[in-house]
């Protein structure tokens, strides 16, 4: 189904299941099909599972702007909101953590029941003078330059780092690069670009304070998109009461590469 956001775009949801509401939201350059393998774990562990295709992204609408958080954060609202249940518990994948801290800033945490972090670019993950472990901005003007050149080209590299090719023992199959690329590719270009700003230049350091309900952190040692220090380990430090959960030499993309391990580290959390 679609919804319309406050200002009358369409975001295209899928609402399965019945049970406590899960809302799974994706990371940069996907959409909520990316959550294939924790979908069935939580239908079959007895949880409605909500994802959505973020704005310019998978079936949603793409219009020409709109592209930072206050914005995602509204949108989320409105998924909230459409959802109807009294509490819902909230999993954000990279970029997806990021809506998380900006809804809970924005809206308050009333209607969540608590949070997961998943490999997220939560609290801050551009290099300056005050976060000298973060991203060069460099890297982030090499993304964009590169996405308007040959998108296409640029996605199938990015794949391949970002499910660890050449570094984990398991690597993903080929099949599951070609649908990660076509996931990718249904993204508007505009979108893509301007994400990267979104995640990439966003500060959500003053966000974390926000953060009054139980959260749970996971992300890779071996993370090169979206590096555990300046992400991971700081918002761990910097949530009061969180939990850190780091899985020793596994990329960005581990809900494809450990997903068993991240189900049920999931599933744990949630029936706390």
């Amino acid at each position: 189904m679609h919804i319309q956001t406050p200002e009358g775009h369409a975001i295209h949801v899928k609402d399965m299941g019945s049970g406590h509401p899960v809302i799974l939201i994706h990371g940069w350059p996907l959409s909520g099909d990316m959550w294939e393998y924790q979908t069935l774990a939580l239908l079959e562990a007895g949880y409605r599972v909500i994802t959505y295709d973020r704005r310019g992204f998978g079936q949603s609408g793409h219009p020409a702007g709109g592209y930072n958080y206050d914005i995602f954060a509204d949108d989320l609202a409105a998924v909230i909101e459409k959802v109807g249940a009294p509490k819902v518990s909230l999993i954000g994948f990279s970029m997806g953590g990021g809506e998380i801290a900006r809804y809970l800033s924005r809206y308050g945490s009333a209607k969540v029941d608590r949070v997961a972090l998943v490999a997220s670019v939560v609290p801050y993950i551009l290099k300056d003078d005050s976060n000298p472990d973060g991203v060069d901005e460099s890297v982030l003007d090499q993304m964009q330059a590169q996405v308007r050149e040959d998108r296409f080209a640029f996605l199938q590299t990015f794949a391949k780092s970002f499910y660890g090719i050449g570094l984990v023992s398991k690597p993903v199959s080929s099949a599951l690069l070609d649908w990660t690329f076509a996931l990718a590719i249904m993204a508007s270009p505009k979108a893509t670009i301007d994400c990267i700003s979104a995640f990439g230049r966003t500060d959500f350091r003053p966000d974390l304070a926000a953060f009054d309900i139980p959260t749970l952190v996971i992300h890779g040692t071996s993370d090169k998109t979206v590096p555990i220090d300046p992400t991971g380990r700081a918002a761990a430090a910097g949530i009061a009461g969180a939990e850190l959960i780091e899985y020793e030499g596994e990329p960005h993309g581990l809900f494809a590469t450990a997903p068993d391990r991240l189900n049920g580290d999931l599933l744990s959390f949630l029936a706390e």
